[in-house]
């Protein structure tokens, strides 16, 4: 296994931090970014949370209830996400739905998306033009 040394100049301290280590950070920042946008496109149909999170997983998104919930707050204060409960079910369930506003943020995010991944696929060939 790979280990990258790091001495921090600042505070003179030496951290020993392995590749996987720092792959799985490297991954969750590259990752956290991405909640957003896979959530306003998924919630073009109405969902719930725990439905939202199995969604998710399946897609290759990792996310805890601890993540989703204050982000669905979050975007819905925003005016991005718009919700109703639905009580006809045994279980009373809050469904969200993405806003014309979330709607317009999520192209724009999704537009922003492309242009980096095609600015990646140039770096990874070597096009730094």
């Amino acid at each position: 296994m790979l280990s990258i040394l790091t001495y921090c100049v600042t505070h003179g301290i030496v951290s020993g931090m392995g590749f996987d280590e720092i792959l799985s950070g490297a991954t969750q920042e590259l990752r956290r970014g991405t909640l957003v946008p896979a959530c306003l496109l998924l919630l073009r149909r109405p969902g719930y949370g725990y439905a939202l999170i199995a969604d998710l997983g399946r897609l290759g998104f990792a996310v805890d209830a601890n993540t989703l919930y204050p982000l669905l707050r979050r975007l819905e204060s925003q005016g991005m996400l718009v919700s109703e409960w639905n009580t006809e079910e045994s279980r009373p369930r809050k469904f969200y739905r993405t806003s014309p506003d979330g709607e317009r943020l999520a192209r724009a995010l999704l537009d922003d998306w492309k242009e980096i991944d095609a600015s990646i696929r140039r770096l990874d060939v070597g096009d730094i033009r």
